[in-house]
């Protein structure tokens, strides 16, 4: 065993005495958050050009509405005050009027569609003749309709909505003399609170229920899923790289005359789990303290944190004991990439449930699901972080079977790495190694 340790603490060693591992620390969470933050940082760098917007209101009676919705906007709602100075944030929206000449109805599309493709226009507004009465049985019907030839700029298409519909409910209330103002507060709607359950502490005392930050609900098991795939990938993976590295320039065989073929494959496992434990403490700890610092500290998951380390250490273990196998067994990086290609795909699994694991954390279909060895870690990670919590037989049974799944990954890697680190030229096919776990 004193091999062993002495191989992980050479791995570990020349992991994170690089430079390499400390620019991997600081870009991590640059990869993870910079779309975030550059959606922050550019939420007020919009193009503030006027948008010129045709109507064509056929009732001859809304467009005075949007109208005056449009200047009311241009005045108030576009700028933002910044140390005394108001700043243009977003693009005036100067709505036109359009009265067809003819009863063509496609001669009136063409000619307004060409006039945005010439840039005269950005869009147009078509508002049909029976839009206040709709008494059209077809529900499908749309009694307006916004052209543009920008379809994913529906800043426009959403704004135009309100002011319009607005007009139309009050003329309709009019129509059956009915008070506007009273008819709005009587369909006022009430917002419904999200709430906790109500508990009792230990004293007896009965505390309230505490107001659900549904927000933190995903961005926490979201934030502890991706952690955990970013630390296995930087733990695992580079083992494949090592292992071919060693085997293609013959340094393994120098390596095998001193320590058993098994105890080297293990002091590389466990010194790659060092390193992604010292990074997942590093994340963890960073992200506790500026979490506090913020004065969101509720929202940081401190009671799954030693679950997260413990199942992230078995991950890395299992995937990265495959791993080695792999890079024992082929003779050049293609053909790696070949065999990871279905491993990584296993890894990456969880990504595509997350969000059902996130909204119904306790249903069958997720506590089965976070059941399964290979998913386990970062499903089980997730259902811990998301109220209320899962009982402690379902961690300490997934803690189990990953033991389990990780003791026959280690066997069968073993049995891989002791005849495959030796080997060269071609890699074995699917029943050479068979023969390989079976015999050893």
């Amino acid at each position: 065993m004193r091999k062993t340790f002495v191989v992980a603490m050479r791995e570990y060693q020349a992991a994170v005495r690089t430079k390499t591992f400390i620019i991997t620390l600081v870009l991590m969470p640059v990869m993870m958050g910079g779309g975030v933050g550059m959606q922050i940082l550019l939420h007020d760098k919009v193009d503030t050009k006027d948008k010129h917007i045709a109507v064509v209101d056929l009732t001859g009676q809304l467009y005075e509405s949007l109208s005056s919705a449009a200047t009311e906007r241009n005045e108030k709602g576009i700028f933002v005050e910044e140390e005394g100075v108001k700043k243009q944030v977003q693009p005036r929206y100067l709505v036109e009027q359009t009265t067809p000449t003819s009863d063509d109805r496609d001669e009136l599309l063409l000619d307004l569609s060409e006039q945005v493709r010439n840039e005269e226009i950005f869009g147009f507004v078509i508002i049909e003749p029976d839009a206040i009465v709709n008494s059209d049985p077809n529900p499908m019907r749309q009694a307006m309709s916004y052209y543009s030839n920008s379809p994913t700029y529906d800043e426009v298409l959403r704004w135009i909505d309100d002011p319009i519909n607005e007009a139309i409910q009050i003329r309709r209330m009019k129509t059956a003399n009915l008070d506007a103002e009273v008819v709005t507060k009587a369909t006022q709607k009430h917002r419904m609170a999200n709430l906790g359950l109500v508990e009792k502490d230990e004293a007896g005392i009965i505390t309230k229920a505490q107001q659900t930050n549904e927000l933190a609900n995903i961005i926490v098991p979201l934030g502890m899923m991706m952690l955990m795939f970013m630390t296995i990938m930087i733990g695992a993976q580079p083992l494949v790289h090592s292992v071919l590295e060693e085997k293609m320039q013959r340094i393994s065989e120098v390596l095998l005359g001193s320590v058993p073929p098994f105890q080297l494959m293990m002091g590389k496992l466990l010194g790659m789990v060092g390193v992604s434990m010292t990074i997942g403490t590093i994340y963890l700890a960073g992200s506790a303290v500026a979490i506090y610092y913020a004065g969101y500290g509720e929202m940081f998951p401190s009671h799954i944190v030693v679950w997260f380390l413990v199942f992230q250490a078995l991950a890395v273990l299992m995937f990265g004991s495959l791993f080695i196998a792999v890079g024992s067994a082929v003779s050049d990086l293609k053909e790696a990439q070949n065999v990871m290609t279905p491993m990584t795909l296993v890894m990456v699994a969880p990504m595509f449930v997350w969000i059902n694991i996130v909204k119904e954390p306790t249903s069958t279909f997720a506590v089965v699901l976070s059941l399964i060895p290979p998913v386990t870690p970062m499903l089980m990670t997730i259902r811990q972080a998301v109220p209320p919590g899962v009982p402690n037989w379902q961690p300490l049974l997934g803690v189990v079977l990953m033991l389990i799944t990780t003791f026959i990954c280690v066997f069968i890697a073993g049995r891989i790495f002791r005849i495959g680190i030796l080997m060269q030229g071609k890699a074995p096919s699917f029943r050479e190694a068979m023969s390989w776990i079976a015999h050893g």
